[in-house]
């Protein structure tokens, strides 16, 4: 790995984990914890590889459209899972920050994932961020309606808004690496699923076959050996392509 080029910023989509469970005859939630055990690991692999902010979809604005039964199952365990990344965060240097709307998530996982954050603020290794009730078009819309109060305001002209102002009013304007420079989904599918959908205009996607709770540190390696056989030219013409 000394040889290689260590992607800043790693975004993944967590996919396959109800299937997972479906192959083994289990309740989707139980393919959920598999997930969240897998992902406890790979955060800690993240951090020894050299990565500095990992970003995963962790719960989406359309997740609320599944059934009552899974969405209650899922927070149960945002809730086992908090206090488990909360020491891998302490042993391992980790800073949390979240992006999203949390607001309709229970007081109590709200505090505990605010608690969180404000104790691991100071920590320096890599930033995991947690995509909580995310939604990029949401997020692109709350950007807006930034943009639209200091319009109205009088304190911006329409024809003076930048790109640079529309990313600084991202929830991902908080990060020293706000774009993903490789992004992951496993399970073969092929789609962003409305995930960081202006942060990824360039990045290097990798779609793996294998099911999220499968993916271990061995697959993030590779995704990064696959991220370094990539030309990397941000929309301009290398020299030596003729085309």
């Amino acid at each position: 790995m000394s040889e290689m080029k260590i992607p800043k910023h790693v975004a993944i989509i967590l996919d396959g984990n109800g299937r997972w469970a479906k192959r083994r005859g289990l309740p989707r939630k139980l393919g959920h914890k598999a997930g969240c055990e897998a992902l406890e690991q790979i955060v800690e692999d993240a951090a020894r590889l050299g990565i500095k902010v990992l970003s995963i979809y962790a719960f989406s604005t359309e997740n609320w459209k599944r059934t009552q039964d899974e969405v209650s199952a899922l927070m149960q365990l945002f809730r086992y899972y908090i206090p488990r990344l909360r020491k891998r965060c302490f042993e391992g240097d980790i800073k949390v920050e979240t992006i999203g709307d949390m607001s309709l998530f229970d007081e109590d996982l709200i505090r505990g994932i605010d608690d969180l954050k404000r104790d691991t603020k100071d920590f320096k290794r890599m930033t995991f961020v947690l995509g909580l009730n995310y939604g990029s078009r949401d997020e692109i819309r709350r950007a807006a309606v930034k943009l639209a109060e200091k319009v109205k305001a009088g304190e911006l002209e329409p024809e003076a808004i930048t790109e640079e102002m529309i990313s600084q009013s991202l929830d991902t304007a908080v990060l020293e690496y706000p774009d993903p420079d490789l992004l992951i989904r496993t399970s073969g599918e092929q789609r962003l699923s409305n995930f960081m959908l202006w942060q990824n205009a360039y990045a290097e996607m990798y779609f793996p076959e294998l099911l999220w709770p499968d993916f271990k540190k061995a697959d993030l390696v590779k995704a990064v050996e696959v991220y370094n056989s990539r030309d990397r030219r941000y929309g301009g013409r290398n020299e030596a392509d003729n085309g």
